[in-house]
C-alpha cells in the first residue's frame, strides 16, 4: 500500500494562554488541548462563538503566535517555515488598504511575488503567469488598470484573495470572509472559493461564527469554543448532516445542540442523540472577552 498523505495542518494538543494582565491575575486559556488534523484537499469549516478562540488558532497556525503546550506543524514544516516558504495564503477579517495609495489592482497582486525578491532583481515569466491566472480565477482582468481606492468591497476582497494565491500556496486561510455579506453573495463567495480549491488543488481553512458561511464553503466542519469540541468524519457537509445543525436558526443561538457527522439516512432512530454531553459555545450571540481583549 502507498503511505499515507501527509495532512495539511497537524495540531497536537495545543494550548495558548495570552500574558495576564497583571501581577496576581489569572489568564484563561484562549484555547486548550486542542488536537486534530486537516487533511490535504479539503475544505474545513471552523465555527465558534466570538472569544472562541478561533482568532488565536489562526495565528497560530500562521505562526503569528507560538502555542504555550503542543505543537503544529503544516505539511510538515513548523507555521513560520511553512510562511516562509510561501505554502500558506492568508485572507484576513480586516482588508487594511489605504484608498489613497496610487496602486492599482495588478500592482497590488504583484505584490505578493515581487516581496519575495532581492531589490535588483525582476518579476520572472513564472511570476507574471501565476499573477495572470491568480486574477482569471477571480475574475478580474477588466480590472486590473483600476486603482484600488476606486474599487468597492467586493471587488477589493477578490483582490486579496488574488493576491493569496498569486503566490501558490498549498493551504488558503480564510477569516471571517463574509461579515457583512448577504446569502446571495456568501453563495457567490462559496462558488469561488470552490473553484480555487479545484483548480489549484488548495487546502481551504474557514473560521466563522456563522453556520452559513461555513456551509456555503465548507466541506467539512469543527466546532471550537476554546477546546476542539468536534470535528467531522470524511463524508463532510451532507444536506443530512446540515439538517442536524440547522435545528436551530442559522443566526441564532445553536449552542445547546451537538453536530454528529454521520450521514442521517444511515440512522434508524431519527431521535439518535445529536446533542452531547458538552455544550459546542456556537452561538453568534456569544460575546464573551477573552484575556487579550479582543475575538480569541
Amino acid at each position: 500500500m502507498p503511505p499515507a498523505e501527509q495532512p495539511a495542518v497537524e495540531i497536537d494538543h495545543v494550548s495558548y494562554t495570552y500574558p495576564s494582565a497583571g501581577i496576581g491575575t489569572a489568564s484563561t486559556p484562549a484555547i486548550n488541548d486542542v488536537h486534530f488534523s486537516i487533511p490535504q484537499h479539503t475544505k474545513l469549516g471552523i465555527l465558534g462563538p466570538n472569544g472562541g478562540g478561533k482568532s488565536t488558532l489562526i495565528k497560530l497556525i500562521l505562526g503569528i503566535l507560538k502555542p504555550t503546550a503542543g505543537t503544529i506543524r503544516v505539511f510538515g514544516h513548523t507555521p513560520a517555515q511553512a510562511r516562509r516558504k510561501g505554502l500558506i495564503g492568508y485572507l484576513p477579517q480586516r482588508i487594511e488598504a489605504d484608498r489613497d495609495w496610487p496602486i492599482s489592482v495588478h500592482q497590488t497582486i504583484a505584490l505578493i511575488r515581487s516581496s519575495r525578491l532581492k531589490p535588483w532583481q525582476k518579476l520572472s515569466a513564472q511570476d507574471h503567469a501565476a499573477i495572470d491566472h491568480a486574477i482569471k480565477l477571480v475574475e478580474l482582468t477588466d480590472l486590473i488598470d483600476r486603482p484600488i481606492g476606486s474599487l468597492s468591497g467586493g471587488q477589493l476582497q477578490r483582490v486579496m484573495i488574488a493576491r493569496a494565491i498569486a503566490g501558490n500556496p498549498k493551504l488558503l486561510v480564510l477569516d471571517e470572509p463574509t461579515v457583512g455579506v448577504d446569502i446571495a453573495g456568501q453563495q457567490r463567495f462559496g462558488k469561488l472559493i470552490d473553484t480555487l480549491h479545484k483548480e489549484l488543488d488548495l487546502t481551504v481553512v474557514v473560521v466563522s461564527h456563522d453556520m452559513r458561511a461555513i456551509a456555503a464553503v465548507a466541506d467539512r466542519v469543527a466546532c471550537l469554543s476554546r477546546t476542539l469540541h468536534f470535528h467531522d468524519t470524511p463524508e463532510g457537509l451532507t444536506p443530512a448532516v446540515l439538517a442536524q445543525v440547522f435545528a436551530h436558526d442559522v443566526a441564532g443561538v445553536f449552542g445547546d445542540i451537538h453536530i454528529d457527522a454521520h450521514l442521517a439516512d444511515d440512522c434508524d432512530d431519527p431521535d439518535h442523540a445529536h446533542q452531547h454531553q458538552h455544550d459546542c459555545g456556537c452561538s453568534s450571540q456569544s460575546d464573551q472577552p477573552n484575556s487579550s481583549g479582543g475575538d480569541a
